[in-house]
């Protein structure tokens, strides 16, 4: 249906005249009318003017039509905002002007203005059911119906329900009238009360142990209306269905997670939540994870002799492991706060680490230290190797060595270190290179150099230096090589076991003995009577000789001397002694 208002005007000037005003009401699209009429013949202008003042131009909607003295205004499809007061004005050559004004009321059909079906409400709160109703003039009567219980109804005619339950949904009546028109009309409003999630855990902690291919299962039991959506999630991320990570929705409200394998980065909490649209809802459950100790941390040391060495033990697992150290050259044990008896060797840290320090490290700290992380789940054990390094040692009984023009002669040079040292000779502040010379020559093995000499003259006799030296220090020893000589006479000839043919010479051996060990002894004997000596040998070194074959009462002569690599010494004193004569 097309509205059309339609408003004419006539202008007739003759003397005074006076305007009239008209008021039109439109209820189905009548036409406003009003007539102004005046005797002068002087040609007019006629205007129209909206109820905003504004001078009206002829559009599609809003059609001016001007015949004369007579001017009509249309207005098509009337809006409710088109009512007010129009105003047309006449004006004549002289300028004088008249006006009348019409009245426009528009009517409006009772209408529901975007009345929504269904309205959801959170329970507990105060819920509004708005039932917007527009008419004109207004409904003389716009009431809310209430299937269920007595409700308010507001001022603005919504329906208001305080802390809205959820006995409270259902379907609800808004009636709208306007009885000077009879006019009537209703709509129904469904109401749903949502109810925010109730979330229940019947188990909030769990333990496991990792890397066994175990399994725990979390469940989380919910209500709430609509039926919440469960999510479960860790670390604020929500947890997506995996080989690892089992969801399951079971009746009754509850859903499970199933972690499968734990591991040791399983441990912690997870979050249980529960979402509709009257809101959310969490709850945490914790995981722990038991861990086997685990040492992770553990390196072999090298320290210098005299100074500290510290030794770091670091282990991992859950709960965490107590740490403590054996020694195993003695086999000692130490733990948090130990101390050895000499008070070098302590140990700070327990829980997970732990430190051994060993002050002013000596040669016998050297080897292996055991490190051992327990817990109630179990226990590791590894171990480590304190490597000492210290400057040269030498390793020398004596530094005199004997010898003599044209006889070689060793002289070692034994030496501990670590790392390895290097080794020099020196004479008379001159390196004798390792190649020799003519006559020296030097052997090296790992810690030991053997300097060759053979004395030509006296030159070669005297003083010989062997340097050691490692990245930790250096050493030198002196040796002496001295020329030796034959050995000194024997003294305190004796003699026992005397007898007709055998008698036993016993002596001292030399007070010097040249400077080269003596090697065995010489004993001359012979009849007193006679010029030439016999000989006997010791046996090796033995300072007693057996002489037989004597001749009985008989007076001999025995001397002895000692022989070594140089030759042969001095000879001892000349003493006598008697055979026993033959008994008749």
């Amino acid at each position: 249906c097309v509205c059309v208002c339609v408003g004419t005007c006539f202008a007739y000037f003759a003397g005074t005249t006076s305007p009239h005003d008209q008021r039109t009401i439109l209820t189905s699209c009548q036409p406003p009318f009003f007539l102004f009429e005046t005797q002068s013949q002087i040609p007019i202008s006629l205007n129209w003017f909206n109820p905003q003042g504004e001078r009206i131009i002829s559009n599609q909607r809003v059609v001016l039509h001007t015949e004369g003295v007579r001017s009509r205004l249309t207005i098509y499809n009337a809006i409710i905002e088109d009512a007010g007061i129009y105003r047309c004005q006449a004006v004549d050559a002289k300028g004088q002007t008249q006006e009348a004004t019409v009245v426009l009321e528009i009517y409006q059909k009772l209408t529901f203005r975007e009345v929504k079906t269904p309205q959801e409400f959170r329970q507990g709160e105060d819920a509004e059911v708005v039932c917007d109703v527009i008419s004109s003039p207004s409904a003389s009567k716009c009431t809310l119906i209430l299937k269920k219980r007595v409700a308010r109804v507001l001022p603005n005619n919504n329906l208001q329900i305080l802390k809205v339950a959820k006995e409270d949904e259902g379907v609800y009546r808004c009636e709208a009238r306007v009885e000077a028109r009879g006019e009537i009309d209703f709509r129904d409003i469904v109401v749903v009360v949502n109810v925010p999630p109730v979330l229940s855990v019947p188990k909030e902690s769990f333990n496991a142990t990792a890397d066994y291919q175990e399994s725990v299962t979390f469940t989380c039991i919910t209500s709430g209306s609509p039926d919440p959506e469960v999510t479960w999630l860790r670390k604020g991320r929500e947890i997506e269905r995996s080989e690892q990570y089992v969801l399951s929705t079971l009746e009754g409200g509850k859903s499970t997670l199933t972690i499968k394998n734990i591991k040791q980065g399983d441990g912690g909490p997870y979050t249980c939540r529960a979402s509709n649209k009257a809101g959310s809802k969490e709850s945490e459950i914790l995981l722990k994870v038991f861990v086997q100790p685990h040492i992770t941390h553990l390196r072999n040391v090298t320290a210098v002799e005299g100074s500290a060495a510290m030794i770091s033990c670091t282990a991992e697992g859950e709960p965490l492991p107590e740490i403590s150290w054996r020694r195993a050259s003695d086999g000692q044990t130490f733990s948090h706060g130990d101390k050895s008896q000499d008070g070098r060797v302590e140990v700070q840290g327990r829980h997970g680490k732990s430190m051994l320090t060993i002050s002013g490290v000596r040669l016998s700290d050297w080897g292996r230290f055991d490190c051992e992380a327990l817990s109630r789940i179990g226990g590791h054990q590894k171990s480590m190797f304190l490597d000492i390094e210290y400057a040269p040692k030498f390793q020398i009984n004596h530094t005199i060595f004997y010898s003599w023009e044209g006889n070689p002669v060793n002289i070692s040079c034994d030496v501990m270190s670590n790392p390895p040292a290097t080794m020099l000779w020196r004479r008379d502040r001159f390196t004798i290179s390792n190649e020799g010379t003519s006559n020296t020559r030097i052997h090296t093995a790992e810690g030991r150099s053997l300097l060759e000499v053979t004395p030509m003259s006296d030159r070669d006799f005297g003083r010989y230096n062997c340097t050691a030296r490692n990245n930790i220090g250096a050493r030198y020893q002196e040796f002496i090589l001295a020329q030796a000589d034959v050995p000194s006479n024997p003294y305190s000839v004796r003699f026992a076991s005397v007898s007709q043919r055998i008698a036993t010479v016993t002596f001292m051996k030399p007070d010097s003995h040249g400077g080269v060990p003596i090697g065995y002894y010489i004993v001359n004997y012979k009849d007193q009577s006679s010029q030439e000596w016999r000989t006997v040998k010791s046996h090796g070194v033995q300072t007693m000789v057996l002489l037989t074959n004597l001749e009985p009462n008989t007076t001999y002569e025995v001397r002895v001397a000692a022989v070594n690599g140089k030759g042969q010494g001095e000879y001892s004193h000349t003493e006598t002694f008697q055979t026993l004569p033959i008994r008749k």
